[in-house]
């Protein structure tokens, strides 16, 4: 009898892994279980020993002990405390606060007026406006700098308003938090438009049309029709640009740096710096509660038993709002707001990149050596040669590139079999598990990510992974896989499973069955998740910052030294170039496939 049953089980081992989806599901739950569960493990240990160095010396302790200084220190009320942890907290809740609140009225209200409105020019004003979502976060804060920095703070040189105008802004409207929450939200504007726009265009013209004949006027319809149809998308966005402003490291350090304004992830880096790690791995946990919490609290509403629904069978016309007269001071004031914020910073880091002295905009000021210059008694910094010439920047510019492609490969390649994997085995736990666990490195903080990568690294049995090229590849990989495999997972729900079974009855290969049947029915769709690994990866400066111990490793790490170090002009010629390969990216890639960057985040963050 036992044989038999043995044997029951194991022809049903059999036929379960004769499947190559359940074969690719249970591989990618123990990858997950190896590349989630344990590096969190692992920083949790890290919390609570001893660690060499000021820690070892401050403790009086055995390296590698059990001890709860590190939880005392941070949260018992102290002057420590307050430096070290609440004050950055309160900076990182008003930085996220503040700026998803902006992001979603100046998204929300370009939304409507494209979408709901005559507004002249929106062919140029949709494509303008998406430009400071394709362009890093910390380029909009290097443009605030050179645009307001002047002789009265800081660095003492002048800035474009003082150079043209004359005007010398305080210390508070340069550094700290208010040009923080400016940037992000202009950063993240694009991205409420996106949702918010979407909501808008499918919304049925009969629900606001119904409103005009009962006679309400177009405020009222605004608030008791609109808003509330579009509410989870406004909730959805805001929860999601504040965990991202929450977690914002690069900003800070760009627009904060100079006046000690910390927030979590600068006081996490300061403190890894210093040598207190317990410490800075207990302020990742907070950020990762937090991102927990946040996401947990988005579901929960946009889970709610409550209709929002927006199309119906009924009618399909759009009810545009006509602007009248104000619609032509309206479209000049929003080509003129977009350029702005998305030509003016280029033109402006193209002038910073030939300046010999920072500030003077005079002609006999301009060089190319900071280009192509090789003569080193040009430089009085120090510096090798122009960033075209010089060996290091190129070799930087090669493992950038190398880094992107790597994580593109990585997460766009094991999105679509997860979501191949995924659909076939719709009902399944395993596939629920699977689906939940590729989903999960999105709710972490990105530094706080990376944090946990650092902590698994400083182990003993993964010692090999500190400061390599496979740890970045790995990190980099992990944390996009979220875009990548949604976008498959949604893509494969789109295609029948019966144009896969007419290929399986000709016993066609399953692996030829993805590549030459799924993929090009579904390409832009998958091209769309190997697109925004590569562009995040190329832009990227939180996620690797705390990992890369080199800054003349990669560019984008190159860049924060140069910017911390005040070599503005440097500086100006990577971030020009980063900008201008990302656009390229873009660009290329939506007329080959049809996928570009706005419509990855778009798609992916409708469902």
């Amino acid at each position: 009898m036992k044989l038999i049953n043995l044997e029951k089980i194991k022809n049903r081992i059999k036929t379960y892994f004769s499947n190559p989806a359940n074969c690719m599901l249970v591989f990618f739950f123990i990858v997950f279980l190896g590349l989630s569960i344990y590096p969190i493990t692992a920083m949790i240990k890290e919390m609570f020993i001893v660690h060499a160095g000021i820690e070892k010396t401050l403790i009086s302790a055995k390296k590698g002990s059990f001890t709860l200084y590190h939880i005392q220190k941070l949260f018992t009320p102290g002057e420590w405390s307050v430096t070290s942890f609440y004050i950055p907290f309160k900076n990182s809740f008003l930085l996220g606060f503040f700026g998803a609140s902006l992001a979603i009225i100046f998204g929300g209200v370009t939304a409507w007026l494209m979408t709901r409105s005559n507004l002249k020019y929106k062919k140029l004003i949709g494509t303008l406006f998406m430009f400071p979502y394709l362009m890093p976060a910390w380029t909009l804060a290097q443009f605030w700098i050179y645009l307001f920095q002047n002789t009265n703070v800081m660095s003492g040189n002048k800035g474009i308003v003082q150079s043209l105008f004359g005007l010398c802004m305080p210390q508070w409207f340069v550094y700290g938090l208010f040009p923080c929450v400016i940037v992000n939200s202009l950063h993240f504007a694009p991205f409420a438009y996106i949702l918010i726009g979407g909501i808008l265009q499918n919304m049925d013209a009969t629900l606001e049309e119904s409103a005009q004949i009962l006679r309400a006027n177009r405020l009222r319809i605004v608030r008791k029709v609109t808003l509330p149809i579009v509410m989870p998308a406004l909730l959805s966005t805001f929860l999601l640009v504040f965990s991202s402003g929450f977690a914002s490291y690069a900003v800070p350090v760009f627009l904060g740096g100079a006046v000690r304004f910390y927030t979590l992830a600068s006081k996490m880096k300061a403190m890894i710096n210093a040598g207190y790690m317990g410490q800075a791995y207990i302020i990742a946990a907070v950020m990762i509660l937090c991102g927990i919490i946040i996401l947990m609290i988005n579901q929960r509403y946009t889970n709610k038993r409550r209709s929002f629904t927006t199309v119906t069978g009924k009618s399909g016309q759009v009810s545009l709002v006509d602007l009248k007269k104000a619609n032509g001071p309206i479209s000049i004031a929003m080509i003129v707001l977009t350029v702005c914020f998305s030509v003016v910073p280029l033109i402006v880091f193209a002038l910073q990149t030939i300046q010999r002295i920072p500030g003077d905009y005079s002609i006999s000021n301009w060089t190319l050596d900071f280009w192509i210059g090789k003569d080193l008694d040009a430089y009085k910094m120090g510096m090798v040669g122009g960033i075209l010439v010089g060996k290091d920047f190129l070799m930087a510019l090669f493992r950038l590139v190398l880094l992107s492609i790597a994580c593109s490969v990585f997460a766009g390649t094991a999105g679509l079999f997860i979501g191949y994997s995924v659909v076939r085995n719709r009902r399944t736990k395993l596939s629920k598990m699977v689906e939940a666990m590729s989903f999960f490195p999105y709710l972490i903080p990105t530094i706080a990510f990376s944090a946990i990568y650092l902590a698994l690294a400083s182990t003993k049995t993964f010692s090999f992974l500190y400061n390599s090229f496979l740890l970045l590849v790995i990190v980099g990989g992990v944390k996009y896989l979220p875009f990548a495999s949604r976008g498959c997972i949604n893509s494969m729900l789109q295609v029948s499973a019966e144009i896969e079974e007419a290929a399986i009855l000709m016993k066609v290969p399953w692996y030829k069955r993805i590549f030459r049947i799924l993929v090009p029915i579904q390409k832009t769709s998958i091209f769309s998740g190997y697109l925004l690994p590569i562009v995040s990866a190329m832009r990227e400066v939180d996620l690797f910052a705390l990992i890369v111990s080199n800054s003349s490793y990669m560019l984008t790490t190159m860049l924060l030294a140069f910017n911390q170090t005040g070599y503005d002009q440097y500086a100006s010629a990577i971030t020009l170039l980063i900008i201008v390969i990302v656009l390229v990216i873009n660009q290329v890639s939506s007329k080959l496939t049809g996928a570009s960057i706005s419509q990855s985040v778009g798609s992916y963050n409708k469902q």
